[in-house]
């Protein structure tokens, strides 16, 4: 991981499994990505913790309630710094608002048959794999 510079963005992204082992997506409605499916998160506002900036952008973002755990893991994407956090869902219902115009749970079939088509943002398949994070079911 690269260190941060004063034009680094910090980012959060959360990896959150349902009861049957899908992985948790959305589709971004803007760039950088737009149309690509990915993992919901956004930019930590000033002042907010990184816990506070997983709740915030998750429930905006997906309608799901979520406690943020350990840190799975962190990548740079241009300007954006990326930390990504294990999340359990505790309540909500599942609506795509906010930067997504679109939200789903993913299997490890649907991941793979999303990879294959481009429709995955840039390294997010690699990523998750390396990271031992891809759907279980």
């Amino acid at each position: 991981m690269e260190a941060p510079t004063s034009t680094t963005i910090r980012c959060i992204g959360g990896i959150a499994f349902d009861d049957h082992g899908r992985l948790l997506l959305i589709r971004r409605r803007n760039d950088p990505g737009s149309g690509q499916w990915s993992l919901p998160g956004g930019r930590v506002e000033p002042g907010e913790t990184d816990e506070q900036a997983v709740i915030r952008e998750l429930r905006e973002e997906t309608g799901l309630d979520v406690i943020p755990s350990t840190v799975i893991g962190s990548v740079r994407r241009g300007p954006y710094l990326i930390f990504d956090y294990a999340c359990a869902v505790t309540g909500g219902e599942l609506t795509a608002g906010d930067d997504a115009s679109d939200a789903r749970w993913a299997d490890a079939a649907d991941l793979s048959d999303m990879e294959a088509a481009g429709e995955l943002v840039d390294l997010l398949y690699v990523t998750l794999r390396d990271w031992n994070a891809l759907p279980r079911a």
